[in-house]
């Protein structure tokens, strides 16, 4: 039925009582095994391998995942906040034959209905029409979608082998501590949590706490409430986790104000964007086990991270056993794990992956990350600027919660900014960015401010999936407001009240 790769996660359920734990209870290895391979039969008997999902995190998604892995079939994973155009997009550029919701969903007027293969699943789905095929690179078995710089974002075709490869590096990495208890916090369309996550928990014979998003404290596209999300780390007791920097930064600024957080946490991973190295010093000063990585998806996920025994503040830790991180005029490579290609038959080049990341290694070995090769501006005077860096030093402040950095060819700075509190006015955040410029060199510091309308979100194409700024769209969508801003005089200086 199935190639060993494909097997081998369905193999990993071994006789765990209750390996995936949810609000009202938890189911064990036998009944989540016996569910996955009728889910595989049927959807084999149905004729379809290739499949969109929008589904929420809970056991229906890790039940549809490892079926399709089982039958050796494509898994096109569609996050809940994509919108409607997003979705037809990746639907017709991925070649879906069949689209997979939660039972109570709607589903389009007069289509198709995916019906008697999924009788008693609590799923519901429709056929895609037949005359869309797309050829997927041979042996894919995930189509992901990167976050990309536009309202179109790119699928990239990933394989199993890659996908478990990932995983058991990581389960490897974090032997030392080997985490019991997994809480999926991201969501599982996220590779991520997909395979750090899942997999790494199923390889390693680790129990998995599968919320809803809901449950978490998501709301809407990417808003988060905070006591919701220490309720449902309190709930379910995770030793591992794995955050996004805003995430870790709701944690820490909670935990400074005196909420508790569980005593179970024991692994805590961060990635998906720059962690600032005072974020992490708090964190350290807490008491909590963070620990920075990066990767990217065309090398199926984690490159490198920090683990026990070996870590090194202010950097992304040490490429995984699968990875080779090499250099070129600063540009990170990565070699080893790749993806299969592009959807659109657009092949990765050959050689190293070019990561577009700028860093270096030190002489122990450990990956150090600066800042975004597109992203990095020069200013009138000649000075590189990374905005990474600088918005990493503003979302450390309380005042702000979001922040986008630019001063291409200017004498000085601007920010496009959100604040935490919509309530606080102009002078609060001039007051918060002369507080972060004090600790800035003169040429990265922020001199001018527009205050965002709106927060930006992944909803209004402002955000990317694992909510990182998409520049170019924030900057046009500002554009006005910046231009009218640098026609008058700056008005942050480098500490105290603003001029």
């Amino acid at each position: 039925m199935s190639a060993p790769v494909s097997q081998a996660l369905f193999d990993a359920l071994r006789g765990v009582p209750e390996r995936v734990i949810v609000a009202d209870g938890g189911i064990g290895d036998a009944a989540l095994a016996g569910r996955v391979r009728s889910l595989a039969e049927r959807l084999q008997r149905a004729g379809t391998t290739c499949i969109a999902s929008r589904l929420d995190n809970g056991v229906a998604w890790l039940e549809l995942d490892l079926a399709l892995r089982l039958i050796d079939g494509v898994h096109v994973p569609l996050p809940t906040f994509f919108s409607a155009e997003q979705v037809d997009h990746a639907l017709a550029s991925s070649g879906a034959q069949a689209v997979i919701v939660a039972e109570a969903t709607p589903l389009p007027a007069g289509a198709p209905v995916l019906g008697p293969p999924l009788a008693g699943t609590g799923l519901a789905g429709w056929r895609l029409a037949a005359d869309r095929p797309v050829a997927l690179p041979t042996g894919t078995a995930c189509v992901t979608y990167t976050s990309g710089t536009t309202g179109r974002p790119k699928g990239v075709c990933l394989d199993g082998a890659s996908l478990l490869t990932v995983a058991g590096s990581l389960v490897q990495a974090s032997s030392a501590i080997a985490p019991r208890r997994h809480l999926c916090l991201m969501p599982l369309s996220t590779l991520l949590e997909n395979v750090a996550g899942l997999y790494a928990a199923l390889l390693a014979d680790a129990q998995i706490a599968l919320p809803s998003l809901s449950e978490i404290g998501y709301t809407g596209a990417s808003g988060l409430d905070v006591p919701t999300l220490l309720g449902c780390l309190h709930r379910y007791q995770p030793e591992s986790v794995i955050l996004v920097p805003q995430l870790l930064l709701a944690l820490v600024m909670a935990a400074e104000q005196g909420a508790p957080l569980p005593a179970s946490l024991r692994y805590i991973a961060v990635g998906g964007g720059r962690v600032g190295p005072a974020l992490l010093a708090r964190a350290q000063a807490l008491g909590l086990p963070v620990f920075e990585g990066y990767g990217l998806t065309e090398c199926a996920s984690v490159v490198c991270l920090n683990r026990p025994g070996a870590q090194r503040a202010g950097s992304v830790g040490q490429a995984l056993p699968h990875a080779r991180v090499s250099f070129d005029g600063g540009e990170i490579l990565v070699d080893g794990v790749r993806a299969l290609g592009y959807l659109g038959g657009e092949a990765l080049a050959p050689g190293p992956v070019r990561t577009g990341d700028l860093g270096h290694l030190d002489g122990e070995g450990f990956v150090h990350i600066t800042g975004r090769r597109k992203n990095v501006f020069i200013t009138s005077f000649g000075r590189n600027v990374s905005p990474e860096w600088v918005e990493s030093e503003l979302l450390q402040h309380p005042v702000l919660a979001q922040a986008v950095v630019w001063g291409e060819a200017q004498a000085d700075n601007i920010a496009v900014l959100w604040p935490r509190r919509p309530d606080a006015d102009d002078a609060l955040i001039a007051q918060a960015l002369a507080e972060v410029n004090a600790g800035l060199p003169d040429y990265a510091r922020v001199a001018r401010f527009v205050r965002a309308r709106a927060p930006f979100t992944a909803a209004d194409g402002l955000l990317t999936a694992n909510g990182r700024p998409r520049r170019e769209a924030i900057l046009s969508r500002y554009q006005s407001e910046v231009d009218a801003c640098y026609r008058r005089p700056a008005t942050i200086p480098a500490s105290g009240v603003a001029a």
